[in-house]
């Protein structure tokens, strides 16, 4: 696993700050969330992972990208994500 944080697996909570405290405030634009977007997000699944998935899914009566969906949710509440390595 990296130590540099834009390749780390789990980068951390204030890893960026450094970096964002040298952007000029002029080239930044703030705007209100939008509780309505939605988020597309493309997964990659290969080889023997992709064959659990579809057995997961298969027991659980669901589409793969359900299973996929289902993990996400079940992450944390809205605004708090926990990320694991591994």
């Amino acid at each position: 696993m990296s130590n540099d944080p834009w390749t780390a697996d789990n980068p951390q909570p204030g890893d960026f700050d450094a970096v964002l405290a040298t952007i000029d405030s002029e080239y930044v634009e703030r705007h209100d969330g939008d509780p309505t977007a939605s988020l597309r997000i493309l997964v990659s699944v290969a080889g023997e992972d992709a064959r659990r998935l579809e057995r997961i899914a298969e027991a659980r009566g669901k589409t793969p990208h359900e299973v996929v969906a289902d993990l996400l949710r079940d992450a944390g509440p809205p605004g708090r994500l926990t990320v694991g390595s591994g």
